[in-house]
């Protein structure tokens, strides 16, 4: 992460919201985050000037084509489709905000599930021209979906594009009732709906004249007023091993370090930690933030961790205290987002990576695939997934691994397949 990034994190580690876009093809995802940009003053003089001469623009006369301020490759923006996840930040003066634009086409759900991750809330688009009869469209089936799998706690709802039916009151009754049935299918507890146009701003940054009847927010107050997600602080310590630090060989002044990020809980110098999987226990004598000592760290800071006597640690082990320690086992079940062109074969050899540990693992069985339009989950006739079907399946780890159910802790619950024989990324999935 850059300097400015990283500033901008620091400025606000309490108040950042961490929001994805989701949806199908055209329902507005880049113009809504373009409008947002531009409300919130986020948006440069020149940056302006650059869309506006852009031989790619789409909206007529001097109108500002929202969606180039995100979609910034020339392959998009000749298609007029996201393809990338595009990151942009802005701020108001209550709270900073990092906002990915995620792909609608089916084709790149992969890089959709890649921008949801790490998402406290997700605003699912919907085109109300497309879905003013109550048919939801099946990308909106399938982000939603997997918005629930990946435990986003906000979903916010935004019907699009109220502007082309006339703003009427029935058509996003008529819309907020089929998804507050698909919200009920897929188990999601909440949501919040709201009509906007995402071109004309109405209800973006201010209440639209269009809407008497709408007696909710305006979709920035209420991104305002959503809580973002837990620092880790309070959950039990998790440390994955990224490097060993080496230096000064053998010498009397020799560092031998352990360095990483806190993905939960903290540590001090005198801690009793225990080393996972191996079990084997030992005290931190030190704790080096660059070349400072420092006496705490907690979730989220990147330290080198000095024990108080040599023992065997490698990448990809993971630090717990000795009285709280994760689960450790080789064999799982876990839903999985299928994202390769070729699908699962259980014959062929596949690479888990799940934090810094890599293992190879072998797929047992698909024991159920999920059903994207009835919502449910079905067996698997063939025993196959393939490219965006969501499933639960069995498998085996070669190696012991230190983990946590993903709805206790998503970084030591999450974890990607990687095809052995292509190196494709394959599947992402969260061990339950």
């Amino acid at each position: 992460m850059n300097a400015v990034n990283d500033s901008f994190l620091r400025g606000a580690r309490d108040g950042v919201l961490r929001l994805i876009t989701a949806g199908s093809v055209d329902d507005g995802k880049s113009t809504l985050i373009g409008r947002l940009l531009y409300d919130s003053k986020g948006v440069f003089a020149d940056q302006l000037a650059a869309i506006a001469r852009a031989k790619h623009k789409r909206v007529p006369g001097d109108g500002i084509d929202f969606a180039l301020l995100t979609d910034g490759l020339e392959a998009e923006r000749e298609q007029g489709i996201t393809i990338d996840v595009a990151y942009r930040y802005f701020s108001t003066p209550r709270r900073k905000f990092i906002v990915a634009d995620a792909p609608g086409h089916e084709q790149y759900t992969r890089n959709m599930v890649t921008g949801a991750s790490t998402a406290d809330a997700a605003i699912i688009l919907i085109d109300a021209t497309r879905a003013a009869e109550g048919e939801l469209l099946t990308q909106t089936r399938r982000h939603s979906a997997i918005a629930h799998l990946l435990g986003i706690r906000h979903i916010v709802v935004a019907v699009n594009k109220m502007d082309l039916v006339d703003w009427r009151h029935s058509v996003f009754e008529r819309i907020r009732a089929t998804y507050a049935e698909l919200s009920r299918r897929l188990g999601i507890v909440d949501f919040h709906a709201l009509p906007l146009s995402a071109l004309r701003g109405d209800n973006v940054v201010k209440h639209s004249p269009h809407t008497p009847w709408y007696e909710g927010p305006p979709l920035l107050e209420l991104l305002e007023s959503l809580e973002p997600a837990a620092d880790g602080g309070s959950q039990p310590l998790r440390f994955p091993v990224q490097w060993v630090a080496r230096h000064g060989g053998d010498g009397p002044d020799g560092l031998r370090g352990y360095a990483g990020r806190l993905c939960s809980g903290s540590m001090r110098p005198g801690d009793l930690i225990r080393i996972q999987p191996s079990g084997v226990a030992a005290q931190i004598a030190k704790l080096l933030a660059f070349d400072t000592e420092v006496d705490l760290a907690v979730a989220g800071d990147s330290v080198t961790v000095l024990l108080d006597r040599d023992v065997d640690v490698s990448r990809g082990d993971v630090l717990t205290h000795a009285d709280a320690p994760a689960r450790l086992g080789r064999r799982f079940e876990a839903e999985v987002c299928w994202l390769d062109a070729q699908a699962l074969n259980p014959a062929r050899k596949y690479l888990l990576k799940q934090g810094t540990r890599l293992t190879s693992a072998k797929v047992d069985a698909v024991l159920a695939r999920r059903n994207i339009h009835e919502l449910r989950e079905v067996s698997s006739s063939d025993g196959v997934l393939r490219m965006n079907d969501i499933g639960r399946i069995s498998l085996t780890t070669r190696d012991v691994l230190a983990f946590d159910r993903y709805a206790d802790s998503p970084a030591m619950g999450a974890f990607i397949l990687i095809d052995q024989a292509t190196h494709q990324t394959a599947a992402a999935g969260m061990l339950r």
